[in-house]
């Protein structure tokens, strides 16, 4: 099966069981949707969703992120993964916004240049909070496109490459975030029994689902 009719397929399948998807990291517009993706590098949501409440009631705006020393930052996201380095990003980030003027603009440049901002946090922050087509890879869909044929598993950027060809670009969002819920519940990275996963048993090739087994 070619690689095009493969992601017809799937797309089928995740639109069958995510028909609605919502952003699993609680936001309000934004430049707080920004700060909740930064802060969820190597950290689960629902941890970064347990911290930012208290810290948007501090630092809600790029004014008021600013405005917080870096030891007040670090002392409230804390107990987040690599908590040091986004706190310093997380201030620097808010210093260069209000330097540029106040807000978070959908311009991929303007994004990437952020502290502490690469090209998959730009991304998602384009695709849901401006409706700007893109397809964010995290290690949930780098690791799904490879176990489904979609890409030859090398790195996150021929990932992201290989995916845009073979998904059409009006479904890039909505598909980015079916696979992360799909990999979450359906495809876990371990244990995972591909002969009886609702795409892996037909999308994985003999040699992978061998392999899986194995491992």
């Amino acid at each position: 099966m070619r690689r095009a009719e493969k992601a017809h397929q799937i797309g089928r399948i995740l639109d069958e069981i995510y028909p609605e998807q919502t952003i699993p990291l609680a936001h309000s517009d934004p430049y707080t949707l920004l700060v909740a993706v930064m802060l969820s590098a190597q950290t689960t949501d629902k941890k970064v969703n347990e911290v930012t409440p208290t810290l948007f009631e501090f630092a809600d705006s790029p004014e008021r992120m600013a405005s917080l020393e870096v030891e007040q930052i670090h002392t409230i996201i804390r107990e987040i993964g690599l908590a040091p380095t986004k706190a310093r990003n997380l201030k620097r980030m808010a210093e260069q916004i209000v330097e540029d003027g106040g807000g978070v603009r959908p311009d991929w440049d303007f994004l990437e240049s952020l502290a502490g901002v690469g090209h998959k946090t730009a991304s998602v922050v384009m695709a849901q909070a401006f409706g700007v087509p893109a397809f964010p890879v995290d290690t949930h869909i780098h690791r799904l496109a490879a176990r489904w044929g979609l890409s030859n598993d090398s790195n996150v950027v021929r990932t992201e490459r290989d995916l845009k060809k073979v998904f059409p670009e009006e479904t890039w969002i909505r598909r980015h975030l079916q696979i992360i819920y799909f990999g979450r519940e359906h495809c876990p990275a371990l244990r995972h029994d591909l002969t009886q996963c609702p795409i892996c048993s037909w999308a994985s090739t003999k040699k992978r689902i061998l392999e899986e087994m194995r491992s």
